[in-house]
């Protein structure tokens, strides 16, 4: 009984991938057959996530982490307490996925929730690896990809809409204390500093900063180009979307630092349908 309710609990559509969200749309268009697999591992990501994003408390915070990367020695025993560990389990199983791609989305909500300081764009993009990168990877391998050239591309599509999502998210993260995704050399060309300037201070200038790194991820969007066609649906999804995300903040002026700007469920739904016509068209 306690399995057969997991499986309902998070199976597609979940808490990780609610009717409206990035992540529903690009489920939505994989084949049926994994759809189920897909949100448990979205699942997992959001279940991390979330200890950053709804607990004030950081010391709470860190023991809560603490806990999950316990947890995810128990689900690879088979030992698991929470009720995600059945369809995960089975999922990890079945595809033969390995832990560490589950244990870098635990180090990569680490280094947010410590608020570790990024030096410049690469340290930047490291951290994204370590959060959707690495649940990229995964939904790669759900899929049957094992070259190493096909997960790395997959990581780096996970790492860019990482980006776009701190880009996102970043006015709620200075309101929180949190300015270390804010990598150091961006904010020696505006005069500021992590040790010397606070987040209120940054939020004054987070337009122009964000107009900085939304350069460097255009480029880096550009030299992903090559590898996305070889990508899964999935994953191809989730970049169109971060892409046409990343366009809205710019046209907008990178006024993030009081609002959180996000497409309409129909453009989500319109640009999801779009790509996922590219196999079709090929």
């Amino acid at each position: 009984m306690q399995g057969s309710q997991a499986a309902t609990e998070w199976a597609f559509p979940n808490p990780a991938t609610p009717p409206g969200s990035s992540a529903y749309y690009s489920v939505r268009f994989a084949p049926l057959a994994l759809r189920d697999d897909l949100a448990a591992l979205l699942g997992w990501r959001h279940l991390v996530r979330s200890v950053v994003d709804g607990v004030s408390d950081r010391g709470v915070a860190a023991r809560k982490l603490e806990w999950w990367n316990d947890e995810l020695e128990r689900i690879f025993a088979g030992t698991g307490r929470h009720p995600l560990r059945v369809p995960l389990g089975r999922l990890i199983v079945r595809a033969e996925l390995p832990r560490q791609p589950f244990a870098d989305i635990v180090l990569g909500t680490e280094a947010i929730l410590v608020d570790r300081r990024a030096r410049d764009f690469a340290a930047l993009a490291a951290l994204g690896d370590l959060d959707l990168g690495a649940l990229f990877e995964l939904i790669a391998r759900v899929h049957g990809e094992t070259t190493p050239a096909s997960l790395a591309a997959a990581r780096c599509a996970g790492s860019y809409c990482g980006l776009v999502e701190l880009v996102r998210d970043s006015g709620r993260l200075l309101r929180q204390g949190r300015r270390g995704f804010l990598p150091a050399d961006r904010l020696s060309r505006h005069g500021l500093d992590h040790a010397d300037h606070g987040s209120t201070e940054m939020r004054q200038h987070l337009a122009a900063l964000l107009d900085d790194l939304s350069e460097d991820l255009n480029r880096y969007h550009a030299d992903l180009s090559h590898d996305l066609p070889g990508l899964p649906t999935v994953v191809r999804i989730r970049v169109r979307l971060a892409h046409r995300l990343l366009a809205e903040i710019a046209d907008s002026g990178s006024q993030v630092a009081d609002q959180r700007i996000a497409l309409t469920p129909i453009r989500k739904l319109w640009n999801a349908w779009r790509e996922s016509r590219r196999e079709s068209l090929v």
